[in-house]
Parts: C-alpha cells; structure tokens; sequence
C-alpha cells in the first residue's frame, strides 16, 4: 500500500514538473514559497484576527 502511494506521488511531481516546465530544484523554490504564504494565511486569520 506504502509502495502504490509512493509511486502516485513520483507520479505526481513528474506531471508538475512537466507542466510548470520547472526542475526538480525549481519545484522545491515553488513549495517552499506556497508553505511560506499558506504559513502567513494561517497566522494572519488564527492569531491577528480578534
């Protein structure tokens, strides 16, 4: 089961790699700045918000 879910995800992060025309190194920039924004989101809505 591991296995299968571990192949969906090389799967996965070929098919975006193809489609954003980006590299491997490329790919990691991209999800490290979406965490930082999701990262903000959560503290501007949960922790600023009162």
């Amino acid at each position: 089961m591991m296995q299968g879910y571990i192949n969906w995800e090389k799967k996965q992060i070929q098919w975006w790699k193809k489609k954003l025309g980006l590299s491997e190194h490329g790919l990691a920039w991209v999800s490290f700045i979406k965490g930082i924004l999701v990262g903000l989101l959560i503290y501007h809505f949960f922790f600023l918000a009162k």
